[in-house]
């Protein structure tokens, strides 16, 4: 009996080897099922926006700066992002208040860019008092108040690009410069004194909106600063998918 017995076990292991019964590591493809990498989770953001006027490589570069001051606590209201891309002709819509919660736009608009910036096109930038020029980079709105312009936002640079913003009075207002008019009459859109001018039809809702804490951005890509922002250039964790 015992001889049979062997007989039949050896016969088992010619034809299922031991490695056969070996556990198979179970090796994930990506780091774990509730995360993904970061351009995966911009291109999804992208496409639920699902609107062509906003250009997805603004939006990307400023989605990473953003989730990098949120993730370090430097902006106070995290639950909008406003892009301005100053890569766009200033005859077309070039600010978008973003929902980043619920993953919608819900402004936006013509804005001014700076008078020594260009004409329909920006393409000159500075952070110099005087200069008359538009600042790149990343800002923290901050308070409402009433000025020359009237109703205004002050806006407080974040990085080397625009660190003189409050002391160069770079807020956001209303301006007539700033209309479909305006474009009609004089082919392009009026210019400010390096300020991001909005129509005077919806400014006070957008101030409203975005004021006291929130995540700003004026992108170009005709300039130096995409490759020298840490903001932009420090790698961002992955998204929580969930």
């Amino acid at each position: 009996m015992k001889i049979k017995s062997l007989v039949l076990l050896g016969i088992i292991l010619l034809i299922f080897p031991v490695h056969a019964w070996e556990t198979t590591p179970n090796t994930p493809l990506v780091e774990s099922d509730t995360h993904i990498s970061f351009k995966e989770y911009s291109l999804d953001f992208y496409t639920r926006l699902n609107d062509k006027e906003l250009n997805l490589e603004a939006f990307e570069v400023a989605l990473r700066g953003y989730s990098n001051l949120a993730d370090t606590d430097k902006i106070k209201k995290k639950e909008l992002l406003t892009v301005i891309d100053f890569s766009k002709s200033s005859n077309s819509n070039r600010l978008f208040v973003i929902n980043v919660k619920q993953k919608k736009i819900v402004f936006k608009s013509l804005v001014a860019h700076g008078r020594n910036s260009g004409y329909e096109f920006a393409t000159r930038f500075s952070n110099k008092i005087s200069s008359y020029q538009s600042s790149l980079g990343f800002y923290k709105t901050a308070e409402t108040y009433s000025g020359k312009h009237g109703f205004s936002l002050r806006l407080d640079g974040l990085e080397y690009s625009n660190s003189n913003a409050r002391s160069r009075a770079i807020v956001i207002h209303g301006a007539d410069y700033v209309s479909k008019d305006f474009i009609r009459k004089n082919g392009k859109l009026g210019r400010s004194l390096g300020c991001p001018s909005l129509p005077k039809k919806n400014y006070k809702a957008i101030i409203n909106a975005i004021k006291d804490g929130t995540c700003l951005f004026i992108y170009s890509k005709k300039d130096t600063y995409l490759s020298t922002s840490k903001l932009i250039n420090t790698p961002s964790p992955n998204i929580n998918q969930s």
